[in-house]
């Protein structure tokens, strides 16, 4: 899962790859799920203050691309995401989080 996509570009860098990939918009963000759904992927829009509507354990690698810094923004808690990160990605699954530098 690409928990914050913008083209698709997660899913084109894993295209040799026998994976599908699931594209996160976020909902307060540029709309580019037209663009994704043009390419032939799948996605949708979500908010991380929020859980995310999929069965437990469906996820084998997150991914997590400034998501925690858009999060103190919004004021929404890191530790309830990480336990939603933990909840859908399965037990021997990865999470690869890329971010910022706290400004605190």
């Amino acid at each position: 899962m690409d928990m914050k996509a913008h083209m698709g570009s997660f899913a084109a860098a894993l295209k040799d790859k026998d994976v599908w990939v699931m594209h996160v918009v976020p909902e307060d963000g540029p709309n580019t799920l037209k663009l994704i759904y043009d390419r032939g992927l799948i996605g949708s829009i979500h908010s991380w203050c929020e859980a995310y509507s999929t069965y437990p354990r469906t996820y084998d690698l997150l991914h997590a691309w400034t998501v925690f810094s858009d999060l103190e923004k919004k004021e929404c808690s890191a530790e309830d995401l990480l336990l939603e990160m933990d909840r859908i990605l399965r037990p021997t699954g990865f999470i690869i989080i890329r971010d910022k530098q706290s400004s605190g």
